[in-house]
């Protein structure tokens, strides 16, 4: 058994709100929580996530480390011909 008057104030039906309208209801501490972001509207959890690779960082570290795709068209031209 807890012991009396040292626990905080148990709400089994918390809501959480998320931009002004309520998104579900959990067991909390606080009447209300208020979120920005929750699994409902976050992209990657609604499939709407663009990876994009903006800077080029596959194609600095291949240039970096000499992976790239460097076209070998000079001397091995001349020998096959």
């Amino acid at each position: 058994m807890p012991k009396p008057d040292i626990h905080p104030t148990w709400y089994a039906d918390a809501k959480v709100i998320c931009n002004g309208e309520v998104v579900m209801t959990t067991g909390s501490t606080q009447p209300e929580i208020h979120v920005d972001v929750w699994s409902g509207n976050h992209p990657f959890f609604t499939g709407t996530q663009k990876i994009l690779d903006t800077e080029g960082r596959v194609d600095r570290f291949m240039r970096k480390y000499g992976m790239g795709s460097k076209k070998k068209g000079g001397d091995d031209a001349k020998a096959e011909s």
